[in-house]
């Protein structure tokens, strides 16, 4: 897809963070743009923004989780802007951070649910209507490098995240006869509201977690999510992603090299003498190239940046409650 004027996009949390950067850019486009967001007061934030504009913009509220309410939004898009979308993109997300050993059903339920359930309900919802539809169009979804890199305090959300990237290369591949392109977006820290999530988006009937939770820690991760990268910047890597009908966009100037790095533990894992090299390297400082893709992704310096003094809130922590847990590991 190269020409966005007077088509129609449809964004999950489109109303704040990466949803409404993207909203943002593909409304300036000339795009008409539908905002699906769970939140009301981001909702009406954006609509504020858009309506000062005076761009064509649609904001629905709507939780990804729900595939009844995806169908009615979808009716809506097609009563609103008279068609289905030609670009559809799947960035709503939440996440909570804690030991792998402390995840409870909840936990993955609601991460999973969101970041893979809802990417699934969208795909579901969609893409029958785009292909009868015979316009052709594109899909997106904001992977997270979490894709990449697993994590032990970050278990439900990088699993959710590598689902999706494999999910994504499914539709990519099978899309293709349908002139439906795919693009998977994979950003690390960027400037968004996720923080807010596991305090104020999670539901009541989910709230059974493992981790420690608190407006401090919440607080404590907002404070790195103000390094990273503007929204508005990471859309323009959508588009141009996009107009290049790139599969796999890492929006940084070293993004290939990141991905081939990442990955090359596959490689150690397959074997006992890359096994014994994995382990070597988990001993080693990193590397001046490691530090500058840090520097990247992270939007700081990992030397003379800020550092992660999570002890003090319980950031990352487990519940003090849970008896199996090294006490080192509870906050």
């Amino acid at each position: 897809m190269k020409d966005f004027a007077g088509k129609i996009a449809f964004i999950t949390g489109g109303a704040s963070g990466a949803g409404f950067g993207q909203a943002q850019i593909f409304s300036e486009a000339g795009m008409k743009v539908v905002i699906a967001d769970l939140r009301q007061d981001h909702l009406d934030e954006a609509m504020a923004y858009f309506k000062e504009k005076g761009a064509p913009v649609h904001p629905i509220r709507l939780d990804v989780t729900d595939r009844e309410g995806f169908a009615r939004a979808a009716d809506e898009v097609e009563e609103v802007f008279g068609s289905t979308p030609d670009l559809l993109i799947l960035t709503a997300g939440v996440n909570v951070f804690g030991p792998a050993e402390a995840t409870t059903y909840d936990d993955y339920d609601w991460v999973v649910g969101v970041c893979f359930g809802g990417v699934v309900n969208g795909l579901v919802t969609f893409v029958p209507r785009m292909i009868k539809a015979k316009k052709g169009g594109h899909i997106a979804a904001t992977v997270s490098w979490g894709a990449f890199n697993a994590g032990p305090t970050t278990a439900p959300y990088s699993a959710a995240k590598a689902a999706v990237l494999n999910l994504m290369e499914s539709y990519f591949l099978a899309l293709r006869p349908y002139g439906i392109g795919v693009s998977a977006l994979c950003p690390a820290n960027i400037k968004s509201k996720i923080y807010e999530s596991a305090i104020k988006n999670r539901p009541e009937h989910l709230k059974n977690t493992g981790f420690h939770v608190s407006q401090e820690t919440q607080e404590y991760y907002a404070s790195f999510q103000q390094y990273g990268m503007e929204p508005r910047d990471l859309a323009l890597w959508l588009k141009k992603g996009i107009e290049n009908e790139q599969f796999l966009i890492v929006p940084y100037p070293s993004g290939p090299r990141m991905v081939e790095l990442a990955l090359r533990r596959f490689v150690d894992y397959a074997s006992p003498e890359g096994m014994k090299r994995w382990e070597e390297r988990l001993k080693q400082p990193p590397t001046e190239e490691e530090l500058q893709h840090i520097r990247e992704r992270e939007g700081y310096d990992p030397v003379t940046g800020p550092k992660m003094m999570q002890n003090a809130v319980g950031f990352g922590k487990a519940r003090k409650d849970l008896d199996w847990i090294d006490p080192n590991k509870k906050a």
